[in-house]
């Protein structure tokens, strides 16, 4: 195509084949052969003709436009800011007008700070509520903004929090997780989890058992679909949100409440740009501002248009996917992950992270592996969060330094978590060990599980939970101390045993919440018993060489703990020499040896430890 054919001029001036004629790309109507004949085109003519291409070329295509960035709920706030407090939590009617009169409340000790910070006191004093849930409260928010705050962090839970940060804090509690969908092909609960409680048939709906015994994961709420549900909130409830953030102005209408450039961003906590662009320089009536110059409020009416045509913008473009996703199980800009069956060893997505760059994803997700083991460094983790989902009977080394760590729905798995800098949330677990270092952890739902805990906060528990058992972190690998540093989790302080509780029923889960159910207090955990605490061996060729490499485990052990660990040492030590003196021929070290072996292989299936010498499966 496009391609000149050339006439070799072997003929006479004055003849023309028609073969020639006939093969030209325009071609000529064989009508036309007898005139063509008779009257002979010039030379020039015919060089004119044999020039021309045989098809046009096509149009130059326009240069692709950059991917629109496209505005994105913070997952962060949706997914780790939910407190079951139901004092934070206030009748969607009422809501508005609520928090604008606990804004007055505030305000004084707001502006008493000089710095416009709600400390926990003043919040519980406002609320009515005790004082180590509103340090709850602050601490959680700590834990969910955008970015770090100094002022905030530096003072602990007590060290108050930016009056704007905190009204959308609770305004947000208000929100209700998405409903599973159900499926005509997944089990009843009752059959897969039977009930040893009042609130099974609604708490345990989304138990592990029925995750891995279900071949299909389409009831389950996608990413996608949680982040349009977080959306159509956001969408739903802006005007109010705008309104409870911005300052009165002289005027009438729309025109009488403006937001500052200050204000404005604060809206990061809940929505953020996906290729991280800041609010104030996605939106055109902020963009480029003079940073010498404070740049001039904006109208609320203003801000509420630009943000909910971004938003419609987001949600078109979910709906563009979802409708390709129908036909089409996974395609190469699914927001989702899909979940490898459960009952095979072979998952479809270890790590996973999203190619679209108008869509970049943050998170490394880990799922669906059964009897293996995985590692993952820092150099295998992509983004500022991990989420281990859906394992089954195997053993997780997320060995790396991330904000959040989620687990969900395994069972009979290890989860070796090496330093989270934010929160860990951990729920629908059943049978599972956690190791892990972090700041704060959340457990939700979960049943016959054991925490090895190093943790800067106080272990809070929520929902159904039963049999869960708590101890000190029990482990180290070379580069552990490095990575905690890295986070800000301080080794030095360990409130494992310290655990928070609240109740079993979740406000902003409609399953775990149905009518006529009052809500009681969590179950809470207990501590291993000393003699039953053993360290946890993460093997050695899972890191290069590191140079100054984490030796021994960061946490300091309880006494009781400490002093345990040092008899069985002690007895060990015995043992071994008793065997090295014994007098024995070649068949009865044999016999002693095989005995040992057995009892070793019988250890290790009784304790689960066997799940550690599973073929080891990377990237």
């Amino acid at each position: 195509m496009g391609k000149k054919r050339r006439i070799m001029e072997a003929q006479a001036p004055n003849h023309f084949s028609v073969s020639t004629v006939a093969s030209h790309s325009h071609g000529l109507a064989l009508a036309n052969l007898s005139d063509l004949l008779l009257f002979p085109p010039s030379p020039a003519s015919v060089a004119a003709m044999v020039d021309e291409p045989l098809d046009p070329p096509p149009p130059t295509p326009a240069a692709a436009a950059p991917p629109t960035p496209l505005l994105r709920p913070r997952r962060e706030a949706f997914e780790h800011g939910l407190l079951p407090i139901p004092k934070l939590i206030f009748p969607e009617g009422t809501l508005a007008q609520t928090l604008s009169q606990l804004k007055e409340k505030l305000a004084p000790a707001a502006a008493a700070a000089g710095d416009g910070r709600v400390g926990a006191a003043s919040l519980a004093e406002a609320l009515q509520i005790p004082p180590d849930q509103a340090a709850l409260a602050i601490g959680m928010l700590a834990a969910v903004l955008p970015a770090e705050d100094p002022a905030l962090d530096a003072g602990g839970s007590g060290g108050g929090a930016d009056l704007r940060d905190v009204l959308l804090f609770l305004y947000i509690q208000s929100y209700k997780r998405l409903v599973p969908r159900p499926h005509k092909d997944s089990p009843v609960v009752a059959d897969v989890w039977p009930s040893t409680s009042a609130f099974d048939g609604y708490l345990s709906a989304l138990s592990p058992i029925q995750l891995v015994r279900s071949n299909s994961r389409r009831f389950i709420p996608s990413q996608a679909d949680e982040e349009i549900h977080q959306l159509s909130y956001l969408q739903k409830h802006m005007a109010n949100i705008l309104t409870l953030l911005a300052d009165s102005v002289e005027g009438e209408g729309d025109d009488s409440l403006v937001l500052t450039m200050e204000t404005f961003e604060h809206l990061g906590f809940l929505v953020h740009f996906s290729e991280g662009t800041s609010l104030s320089q996605a939106a055109t009536f902020f963009a480029n501002s003079d940073p010498d110059m404070p740049a001039a409020p904006v109208s609320a009416a203003q801000v509420h248009d630009w943000i909910l045509q971004n938003i419609v913008s987001s949600l078109e473009f979910y709906t563009e996917k979802s409708t390709a996703k129908e036909g089409s199980q996974q395609i190469a800009s699914d927001l989702d992950v899909t979940m490898a069956d459960a009952n095979t060893s072979h998952p479809r997505n270890s790590t996973t992270t999203v190619a679209n760059p108008a869509f970049h994803r943050n998170s490394t997700f880990v799922e669906g592996f059964s009897k293996t083991s995985v590692v993952k460094h820092a150099s295998d983790v992509k983004g500022n969060s991990v989420k281990v989902l859906n394992c089954h009977d195997s053993v997780i080394y997320i060995l790396a330094p991330v904000k959040y760590a989620t687990v969900y729905g395994c069972s009979d798995t290890t989860v070796v978590l090496g330093a989270v800098g934010k929160v860990i949330k951990v729920e629908h677990c059943e049978r599972v060990h956690i190791i892990a270092a972090a700041k704060r952890i959340c457990i939700a739902n979960c049943r016959e599980c054991i925490f090895y805990l190093g943790v800067n906060h106080q272990p809070l528990i929520v929902g159904d939970n039963h049999k869960l058992h708590i101890a000190p972190f029990n482990t180290y690998y070379p580069r552990l101390g490095e990575h905690l540093t890295q986070v800000g989790v301080d080794p030095s302080t360990n409130k494992w045993d310290q655990p928070f509780v609240l109740g079993v029923v979740d406000p902003h889960d409609s399953l775990s919440h149905p009518a006529g159910v009052s809500d009681v207090q969590a179950e809470s955990a207990t501590c291993v018993d000393p003699d039953l605490f053993t360290n946890f061996l993460i093997p050695n060729w899972f890191e290069d060489e590191v140079q100054e490499p984490t030796k021994c485990n960061p946490f300091p052990l309880p006494e009781i703990y400490q002093a345990s660990q040092s008899k069985k040492q002690a007895v060990l030590e015995d043992t071994k020499k008793t065997i090295r003196e014994l007098q024995l021929d070649e068949n009865r070290k044999k016999e002693l040896a095989s005995a040992l072996h057995s009892q070793f292989k019988d250890w290790l299936y009784a304790t689960g430890n066997i799940r550690q010498l599973y073929c080891l499966q990377g990237d």
